[in-house]
């Protein structure tokens, strides 16, 4: 059943930058910002702009920005106590902000009051109605942020609904019930929210943390009991353990609860906007975030692949293609022939369900990861390894032999390899150096390749992982070497396995290079 709007409320630009490691520039902050209202987003909370000097420049440049949707909005808190509104320093910065919403917090919790605001409880109260009355008055659209109401309503919770009328009396556009320390359960969430429509009129929304693995799921809750504006942050970055994830929030509410919160044009663009605010915060995107992340949609199990091939919606919630995702098929010794089919169809091969080529290249693939190759992050090699086995791929070049020192002196380490290799007849012998013996192997590799192979210029390694799979055997151990690779356009990963790392960094750096020439050859997918 529809729900109407839902008033969405992002506070990445201030709350999500308290957390631990995430830093945003003033320019990171407008590129946020710009990308928040083209997707929708009712408010963008700019950051405090008496805290710092990077808040204040994001507030000057944005006010001569043109926003078509989104309401920037300036953050800051109630008055002191004893200090009149007019005086109050952090109120004259909201006004100098120039945004035309202003966020105001207050205390709720009679705990606070006492022992940080260390006032009475009346003082409190009249902190609350006349902030909020002082912005009202000039116009501007005030949100009033219930600082841990939750708690405050659990442990008095005549007080703390008075701190909400108190800011309803002032005039608040919007009264936000905040689970500050995010440690409630569902169950007090929503008696929370209960209780607040009791005691007051008007809109309410909600403001949760994620300290107890449920800022989500008691977003969604409070919206269930009547709130009707909602605040968190992208991909959920924020304080401590984070805030509640609006990349989760918005499907849900919107698919799900029935509920307009963004226009629907902008849903496939989920994925997208969750990866740029990663990428701006310098953090990798979480490969198993719901809705948007690489595996929120992979398949590995082979029962599995085989009932959604036939039928999606038997393991797949939603379609992926509506949140901007895709469905991925892993490939893995848990792998049956439903995988291997789909994955021959993705390089445009039709092998039929019962061809004893399915069974072969099934058999083949289970062999290798037994010897302890992993294909999920490796579908170059995979493909590879399909191609050999149907005899769809002549190698690029045979190797005559190599060789790999290592020099250690007083001036650190060297690493020079050289390489004996032959393409249709033809032998190429050279030699590189590198800052490390993978290093030099790679570019020795490229060096002998490049006059037949021009192609493989454009080619260079993005990420390089070494894993030991048997530590238990110590110096001895086999490893596996899983390397990423890229054209510019593309990216691919192929994985080697050796008791020897640089044997099996050689056997992901040729898989790396015959993927690239297998594609040009057979065209890209």
């Amino acid at each position: 059943m529809a729900r109407g709007h839902v008033a969405v409320y992002d506070t990445t630009l201030r709350d999500g930058t308290q957390g631990a490691g995430i830093t945003l520039s003033a320019q990171d902050k407008l590129r946020i910002a710009e990308r928040l209202d083209e997707f929708g987003i009712d408010y963008i909370e700019g950051g405090w702009p008496g805290s710092n000097p990077k808040d204040l420049e994001f507030f000057e440049q944005a006010r001569s920005r043109h926003w078509r949707h989104a309401r920037i909005t300036a953050f800051g808190s109630t008055r002191r106590a004893g200090v009149p509104a007019d005086r109050d320093e952090n109120l004259q910065m909201i006004l100098a902000a120039g945004t035309p919403a202003g966020t105001l917090v207050g205390k709720s919790w009679d705990l606070h009051v006492r022992e940080a605001l260390r006032t009475s409880l009346d003082e409190n109260l009249r902190m609350i109605e006349e902030s909020v009355g002082y912005l009202k008055a000039r116009r501007i659209e005030v949100v009033y942020d219930a600082e841990h109401y939750f708690d405050g309503w659990k442990a008095s919770p005549e007080y703390a609904l008075a701190t909400l009328a108190a800011a309803r009396r002032g005039g608040a556009d919007v009264v936000v019930l905040c689970d500050t320390n995010g440690g409630c359960l569902p169950r007090e969430i929503r008696g929370g929210v209960e209780a607040a429509r009791g005691a007051i009129e008007g809109p309410l929304g909600i403001h949760t943390h994620n300290d107890g693995e449920l800022a989500v799921a008691n977003t969604l809750v409070a919206v269930e009991a009547g709130a009707v504006h909602v605040q968190g942050t992208i991909n959920g970055i924020g304080e401590r353990c984070g805030n509640a994830n609006l990349i989760s929030i918005i499907p849900n509410l919107q698919l799900k609860f029935g509920c307009d919160c963004v226009p629907a044009a902008s849903l496939p663009r989920l994925g997208a906007l969750s990866r740029f605010v990663s990428e701006l915060a310098n953090m990798a995107p979480d490969e198993y975030q719901p809705f948007v992340g690489e595996n929120a949609f992979a398949h590995k199990a082979g029962i599995h692949v085989s009932a959604v091939m036939a039928h999606p919606p038997t393991y797949e919630h939603i379609p992926p293609e509506t949140v901007g995702n895709e469905r991925r098929v892993v490939i893995s010794d848990l792998s049956g022939r439903a995988n291997v089919r789909y994955k021959a169809a993705e390089m445009g091969l039709d092998l039929g369900k019962d061809s004893p080529e399915v069974r072969e290249i099934l058999s083949q693939l289970k062999s290798h990861e037994h010897a302890g190759f992993q294909f999920e992050g490796a579908e170059a090699s995979f493909e590879l390894l399909v191609r050999r086995t149907l005899n769809q791929h002549r190698p690029a070049f045979t190797l005559k032999g190599l060789r790999v020192m290592v020099e250690k002196g007083p001036r650190g380490e060297t690493a020079e390899a050289s390489i004996r290799l032959a393409v249709d007849g033809q032998e190429e012998h050279t030699a590189s150096v590198g800052n490390g013996p993978v290093h030099a192997l790679d570019q020795a590799l490229r060096k002998a390749l490049e006059r037949f192979y021009p192609e493989i210029r454009q080619v260079r390694l993005v990420d390089y992982k070494v894993r030991v799979l048997n530590a238990d055997a110590a110096t001895a151990a086999k490893v596996r070497v899983l390397i990423q690779s890229t054209d510019g356009s593309r990216t691919w990963g192929t994985v080697g396995v050796s008791e020897n790392v640089v044997e099996a960094s050689w056997q992901a750096l040729v898989d790396s290079l015959e993927y690239v020439l297998l594609r040009s050859r057979v065209g890209a997918r």
